[in-house]
């Protein structure tokens, strides 16, 4: 089964220089107020200072303009910028210079917190985005409109938060998309009793470009911070939802429970059919391999040209492909991956530590 061995063994498991303020237009539409800096070095020395912000509440927004100082390119380096709550404000913006997040060996990080939300971005959020072009980038944290979602969604998410992320460059909303360098927000939310009674069926959502649901794997609630904590490579809307699945031969009160509900809620499995998940069945190099794809948000190739020859036209085909491009898997010989042959605990560990290669974690 998907949990290897038994039941217990299942069980187991600097300083930045200064800062600079920058107006939002010449005319701002209420007075400045003031963010709080905390500039920690890679040896968690400490450094405090303030930074202005300007208001523009007739459009519910904030922008703040960081100079470059600010930006956190030592490696370890942090840099937590915190906005308080502002009323009738509901989106937030950061704007830097494009070069200051294109550093190909920067290794800090930058945090905007605010009452929506928090994003920590990379000092090489942009190095390597070919559509990169201009010489400012803005970065948008606000609330989302579920009022332009289709009423079936609307229904799913609630009154759960949505946020939505965006970038501009010199003014131009771009879609930023960075494989390697993983953007990271939290979001804070109070479960209902149901759902912290089954927190791990707390989820999170990103809204595509036809108003669709689609799961973010790695979204999970964090009971000590009272947040939703997901990463993302791309930005969208995101919103916070609960997906309780459950199966007819997976007991309430057995040890792997909970681990199938994760792995459920987020589509990571879909069971084996007629709403059973077999756990007592044997698990197959295919069924493996997929669920294990499906975990770290590994996409399968859809017109794969080179696969194994043994990887025929089923659900695992096109996640096969992208194993084998990716060097997950080179099979078991002769260009053969045996998809329907029992799968070992040496397999499986050698499997995900592939796939954990391949993503650079």
């Amino acid at each position: 089964n998907d949990n290897t061995g038994s039941g217990s063994d299942g069980n187991t498991g600097g300083n930045t220089g200064g800062t600079t303020g920058g107006n939002v237009s010449d005319t701002p539409s209420s007075p400045t107020v003031i963010a709080d800096v905390n500039y920690i070095d890679a040896n968690g020395e400490e450094k405090k200072e303030t930074l202005p912000i300007i208001i523009d509440s007739d459009n519910g927004r904030t922008t703040i303009d960081i100079d470059s100082r600010i930006i956190p390119a030592e490696d370890g380096a942090t840099v937590v910028i915190t906005i308080p709550a502002i009323p009738d404000v509901d989106t937030y913006i950061i704007r830097t210079l494009i070069s200051d997040l294109s550093a190909a060996d920067g290794n800090g990080f930058l945090t905007i917190n605010t009452d929506i939300g928090n994003i920590t971005i990379p000092s090489d959020m942009l190095a390597g985005v070919s559509e990169i072009s201009g010489d400012k980038v803005e970065i948008s944290i606000g609330q989302g409109d579920k009022s332009s979602l289709p009423e079936t969604v609307q229904d799913v998410i609630g009154d759960r938060p949505l946020i939505e992320l965006s970038m501009s460059m010199d003014g131009k909303q771009i879609e930023w998309s960075n494989p390697n360098a993983p953007v990271t927000i939290s979001i804070p939310y109070t479960p209902t009793a149901e759902e912290l009674a089954n927190p791990e069926c707390i989820v999170i959502w990103y809204i595509d470009g036809s108003g669709n649901l689609v799961s973010v794997p790695n979204g999970r609630y964090d009971p000590d911070k009272g947040t939703v904590t997901f990463s993302t490579t791309h930005f969208s809307g995101y919103a916070v939802g609960f997906n309780k699945v459950s199966f007819n031969d997976v007991p309430t009160d057995k040890w792997y429970n909970k681990a199938v509900s994760f792995i459920a809620a987020r589509g990571i499995t879909t069971g084996t059919g007629n709403n059973n998940y077999s756990p007592d069945k044997d698990l197959t190099r295919g069924e493996f391999i997929v669920m294990l794809m499906r975990a770290y948000g590994i996409d399968p190739d859809t017109n794969p040209k080179d696969n194994f020859s043994d990887a025929g036209d089923t659900y695992y085909t096109g996640y096969l492909a992208a194993a084998k491009r990716l060097g997950i898997s080179e099979g078991v010989g002769n260009n053969l991956f045996a998809p329907d042959k029992k799968i070992t605990r040496q397999e499986m560990f050698t499997l995900v530590y592939n796939a954990l290669k391949a993503i650079g974690k």
